[in-house]
């Protein structure tokens, strides 16, 4: 992938994580036509959504309801109260801004053969792998909603995996946040795990660091209780 284009891939990120998925969503869901005048990031944002993939169910940038909304609120009774739904916006420290590692960047200017390409991104990766955590809810049980990335796995099937908060994570699109990545290990392993599958999965949270290479750094881990398949 051009530097250019994964930090255009980058910043529509970055929107999703800081102003939240209502606002970046209408972006990623409107044609490359409609942001004629926008703004080079509305253009950006706009250009993604011709280029990213969907599974069918879920299109990428889409997040799970949680079990907040009058359709989930059945199935969220049938959760063990001990392990109560955690937002996954309160992993954020209230006062750390994911937008700081963009201040002064000009997408436009940056040419993929341009040096400061390469430099703006490697920027912004350190910047989002240092991603602080919210000790507010480190050492809790919790439960919370999320896309899965296999990265363990024995004959029994999948030993641990990482949890993102919205479809595409670190696979169609740059990885988020360290603090906006989950790394689960699984009680019991499970036999059929895909990548992007949606589950609920719940435990206790402690602020332990997660590096790959390939998948991006997770800034949290969640030793499991319990986990099944997310139903809307």
């Amino acid at each position: 992938m051009k530097i250019s284009k994964l930090i255009g891939l980058t910043v529509a990120v970055v929107v999703m994580t800081a102003l939240g998925y209502g606002l970046a969503a209408w972006f990623l869901d409107s044609p490359a036509e409609q942001a004629k005048g926008a703004t080079q990031l509305e253009q950006t944002l706009a250009q993604l959504s011709t280029d990213v993939s969907a599974n069918g169910e879920y299109a990428v940038g889409d997040r799970l309801s949680g079990g907040s909304s009058s359709s989930e609120s059945k199935k969220a009774l049938e959760f063990d109260p001990a392990f109560p739904e955690l937002q996954w916006d309160n992993l954020m420290p209230a006062d750390w801004d994911p937008m700081a590692a963009f201040r002064g960047l000009n997408i436009a200017e940056l040419q993929d053969n341009d040096p400061r390409a390469q430099e703006a991104l490697d920027t912004m990766r350190k910047a989002w792998n240092d991603a602080p955590v919210n000790p507010e809810y480190t050492g809790k049980k919790v439960r919370i909603p999320g896309f899965a990335i296999p990265i363990e796995q024995s004959e029994k099937g999948v030993d641990e995996l990482l949890l993102v908060p919205y479809f595409g994570a670190c696979i169609h699109t740059p990885p988020p946040p360290a603090n906006q990545i989950i790394h689960v290990k699984l009680s019991e392993p499970q036999p059929a795990v895909g990548a992007m599958q949606a589950y609920w999965v719940w435990g206790e949270l402690t602020a332990t660091k997660f590096s790959s290479e390939e998948l991006g750094d997770a800034a949290y881990l969640l030793t499991a209780t319990g986990i099944q398949p997310y139903e809307d």
